[in-house]
């Protein structure tokens, strides 16, 4: 993601990097190199000009077309932003509850919360192909993590290891049964979580909304030279640039920002959130950091 103050137009008014630039600079020229040749026709064939009635009522169709796509993708990029946001909120809600029901037990409190930020990581790296912990997993029993990274489904076996931790705890009786199901609704709910963006990063948009739609750009923008030369002479080559920059650049847009978990200049800044859950989470461990019997702090 891209920092910028939206209430200063020249800070990115002239940006090159996430404007789109560059993914349709290709298909841009195209069409206004073939603008050019359609122009230089039409002196030798004044025939080739079409009436541009069609090419407006083909334009408002064409125009709701783009209007649905980027909204559909706008609907995904933002559920993927609430969902991320459910993952920060969940691994606060899990860290602060762990601390204090195991408030006797400092090590397993250590690695529970560890491990909560280590799924993070996870989640990040599962939406990207990776099988990653982050940081975290320097702090974590090196045999552990290369069990839990050798998993099919990394945050599963995170959030099974943390399972485990709170299992043990209450077989030792430290905790109760009501507090490991208290416990253990947070990892469900951090399963969920994940479940949630697997299902907008697996699910594209429908194929025939997509091909019918690059179809009807390619075909609107290719033949509206056509329509324009009888009428604009040489300024169809600037016409032509600048519907067809308008027009390739939503789409690309759409295209950019629907499964918005990948690395690109508009996704969203997953290393960010799962450094900010990281330090947020080892500031609540410095500052809760749970109590032997007896009064001595626990050594870390």
């Amino acid at each position: 993601m891209i920092d910028y103050n939206p209430h200063n137009w020249y800070d990115h008014l002239f940006a090159i990097r996430g404007s789109m630039v560059r993914e349709i600079l290709g298909r841009v020229m195209t069409c206004v190199a073939w603008s050019a040749v359609v122009v230089v026709l039409h002196r030798f064939y004044p025939g080739l000009a079409i009436p541009l009635t069609l090419h407006t009522l083909v334009g408002t169709a064409l125009g709701l077309l783009l209007v649905f796509r980027t909204n559909a993708s706008n609907d995904r990029y933002w559920e993927g932003r609430r969902l991320w946001g459910g993952i920060v909120n969940t691994c606060r809600n899990l860290a602060r509850e762990v601390s204090v029901v195991l408030s006797e037990e400092p090590e397993t409190v250590r690695d529970v919360v560890r491990w909560t930020e280590a799924y993070a990581y996870a989640c990040r790296g599962h939406l990207r192909g990776e099988a990653d912990l982050g940081p975290p997993a320097e702090r974590l029993a090196a045999a552990e993590v290369e069990a839990v990274r050798a998993a099919q489904h990394v945050p599963l076996a995170v959030t099974g290891r943390i399972t485990a931790l709170l299992d043990e705890a209450r077989r030792r009786g430290r905790i109760d049964t009501i507090q490991f199901g208290s416990l253990d609704d947070h990892l469900t709910g951090l399963i969920d979580l994940i479940g949630g963006c697997e299902r907008i990063h697996r699910t594209p948009l429908p194929f025939a909304y997509m091909v019918h739609l690059r179809r009807a750009l390619i075909l609107y923008c290719f033949s509206l030279p056509f329509g324009l030369v009888r009428e604009f002479g040489w300024v169809t080559i600037l016409d032509t640039l600048f519907v067809a920059y308008i027009f390739f650049g939503i789409e690309e847009i759409g295209v950019e920002i629907e499964d918005p978990f990948g690395s690109d200049d508009n996704d969203l800044p997953l290393g960010a959130y799962c450094a900010q859950i990281e330090a947020v989470l080892e500031d609540h461990l410095e500052r809760a950091e749970p109590r032997v019997a007896g009064g001595e702090r626990a050594a870390v």
